[in-house]
């Protein structure tokens, strides 16, 4: 896409403020759900306001359902401002809606740190952090939206470095909770419980000011003027979300160039960019979206049907799971490893694969089929070590069939999405890849929050 009269990225930091900024899109979800024991003991009324980050709460008993809810009130929010999302970007300049949001998640992430230090019933502790995820959620969803606005002027390369940043965000959130349980034993010399999870929530707060410097210093860069200066074809109504995948597909060797995590952009090859720079008599008619859903419908149900299994049990069935052995500090650190750090680690790999190979292709009925199979994991989860549940029995008690039925689990939600993702675009012309792009947008916020009301039947099944 540039051209030899573009300036160069000098140090090659517009990249790394497009990487920060993908890293500060995704650390709200992230941290909610990583921090489900804090919240778990919070709404258990346990010691005050010391819940430990420690501590394994979660139980089919919660009056609150916690998990289920703050995984649906996360995905709601998507779908809505992807149905609202043209709107948005015509009635909202684009440095009040990227500010906003940005300046919005820091506000409601400083009320979740103070809250840690204030003593506050179970019930209005509840209200007010459910009305959190959501407010800060629709901030993340107007964000993504805004920030891949101006990717679509920029190299493919800056938008991969933005999805490289939104994929560690996970492994982030897991490895700062980590830190804060190891931290938190007073009678070893270390911190309070209090201290570790203020600790904690903090350090999204970071996350979020290094963002808000990044794309103040977009501007002050010369690479950034040159390249933000152009203004796509059509108002960017390439959609993203919060946790979703793309892939650039490289057609010329017909396989993805690498993994990215948590958007829909389909953008066109660099060549193709530079064919369409001079002035052609007409463009091609404005595309169908009936006939472009008819090419891709398979595809894009075979995505909606990926993400309904994985928000279905992850977290709000997973993060219930505990370690069979003895209390102890395995048993104390299993789920942040087992659930959340294993989960983003394999999702991670999982998406790694398709730079290697696509299978199976396009049109091929094997995909539905593999889809599908990944419905097994919901009763797998489910009859794995849950304790105090009052229906089912519980098959699989030892630490390694949950620790191998997470590693499958992972890896194949990353495999698929990345997959889907990058056949959408391989199944219509080139004209019609925005629309395709718009529709599996849509149907990935379908998915995600499909599978997010299904979460409470597989709970109250338990």
């Amino acid at each position: 896409m540039a051209r030899g009269d573009a300036p160069r990225d000098s140090y090659h930091l517009v990249g790394i403020s497009f990487f920060i900024l993908g890293l500060g899109t995704l650390l709200p979800w992230n941290f909610f759900i990583t921090a489900i024991p804090y919240f778990q003991g919070r709404l258990a009324g346990a010691n005050g306001t010391a819940g430990a980050l420690s501590t394994n709460h979660t139980g089919p008993t919660d009056a609150f359902n916690f998990n289920n809810w703050v995984t649906l009130l996360s995905q709601l929010p998507l779908l809505l401002f992807t149905l609202l999302n043209s709107f948005l970007y015509q009635c909202i300049p684009e440095a009040v809606r990227i500010l906003g949001s940005l300046l919005a998640m820091l506000l409601l992430f400083a009320l979740t740190a103070a809250l840690v230090k204030v003593d506050v019933s179970p019930g209005p502790f509840f209200s007010i952090t459910m009305a959190s995820v959501w407010f800060i959620n629709s901030f993340c969803a107007v964000l993504q939206g805004s920030l891949f606005g101006q990717l679509g002027t920029m190299p493919s390369t800056y938008n991969t470095l933005f999805l490289s940043g939104q994929g560690l965000a996970g492994i982030f959130a897991a490895l700062a909770m980590l830190t804060s349980m190891a931290t938190h034993c007073p009678t070893a010399g270390g911190v309070d419980d209090q201290t570790s999870a203020l600790g904690y929530f903090l350090t999204p707060c970071v996350g979020i000011v290094l963002s808000i410097a990044c794309y103040l210093s977009l501007p002050h860069l010369e690479f950034a003027r040159y390249y933000l200066a152009k203004k796509p074809s059509q108002a960017p109504t390439q959609e993203l979300e919060t946790k979703a995948e793309l892939l650039q597909c490289d057609e010329k060797n017909g396989v993805p160039s690498s993994p990215q995590k948590a958007a829909l952009t389909l953008d066109v090859d660099p060549e193709k960019e530079l064919e369409l720079e001079p002035a052609e008599p007409r463009e091609p008619g404005k595309p169908s979206v009936f006939v472009v859903f008819r090419k891709i419908w398979l595809t894009a149900l075979c995505l909606v049907l990926v993400f309904t299994v994985t928000l279905s049990v992850f977290p709000a069935i997973t993060a219930m799971v505990t370690s069979s052995t003895s209390p102890g500090k395995w048993s104390q650190f299993f789920n942040p490893i087992c659930c959340f750090l294993l989960f983003n680690v394999m999702d991670w790999l999982g998406r790694s694969l398709t730079s290697y190979f696509l299978w199976p292709v396009e049109n091929s009925r094997l995909l539905p089929l593999l889809v599908c199979l990944r419905f097994l994991f919901v009763p797998l989860f489910m009859l794995c070590h849950v304790p105090e549940r009052s229906r089912l029995p519980v098959l699989f008690p030892q630490d390694a069939y949950f620790i191998t039925f997470m590693l499958l689990f992972a890896v194949s939600n990353g495999y698929l999405v990345s997959l889907t993702m990058c056949l959408a675009p391989r199944q219509v012309l080139a004209h019609e890849r925005e629309v395709a792009g718009a529709l599996m947008t849509f149907f990935l916020a379908l998915g995600l929050s499909c599978g997010a009301s299904l979460s409470f039947l597989f709970k109250a099944l338990l």
